[in-house]
């Protein structure tokens, strides 16, 4: 195999191909589209978006090991931020409004606009759901 990541993705690609596709006309079809695609440069870019993503998960591995809660703590941080806007938007809001309308000041409070938090949220938890998913396979982060 070829130290060049992309002559190393062409040649991986082609014994895929081999086992995918018994019959040899369309094993050479998907082998030509291959070569099509590294000919376009496609291939070169899949493979820098890859080492991208890789570089990026070294970059999280190396801030969740750190001892300093400014470079580890930023992401819980933001959990928790995000935690208590929507617990304060849909819980504590409307306890406030009831309360205060019931003792004779009503609020005239408005709803936090979550259109730019839900974005954050739903990243974290996805990546938290990936966690929790490694942990019920028993695989161990390291």
């Amino acid at each position: 195999m070829s130290l060049d990541p992309v002559t190393a993705l062409l040649d991986i690609g082609s014994k895929v191909i081999d086992r995918i596709f018994p019959d040899p006309v369309a094993a050479a079809s998907a082998k030509l589209e291959l070569m099509k695609m590294q000919q376009t440069g496609e291939l070169a870019q899949l493979t820098a978006d890859t080492d991208l993503a890789k570089g990026q998960l070294a970059i999280n591995q190396a801030e969740a090991a750190s001892n300093s809660v400014f470079v580890s703590g930023w992401r819980p941080a933001l959990g928790w931020i995000c935690g208590m806007a929507f617990a304060w938007n849909w819980v504590g809001l409307p306890i406030a409004r009831f309360g205060m309308t019931a003792y004779g000041h009503p609020l005239d409070l408005a709803s936090a606009d979550m259109s730019e938090m839900l974005p954050v949220l739903f990243g974290m938890l996805g990546l938290g759901g990936m966690r929790s998913w490694e942990k019920a396979k028993g695989v161990a982060a390291k």
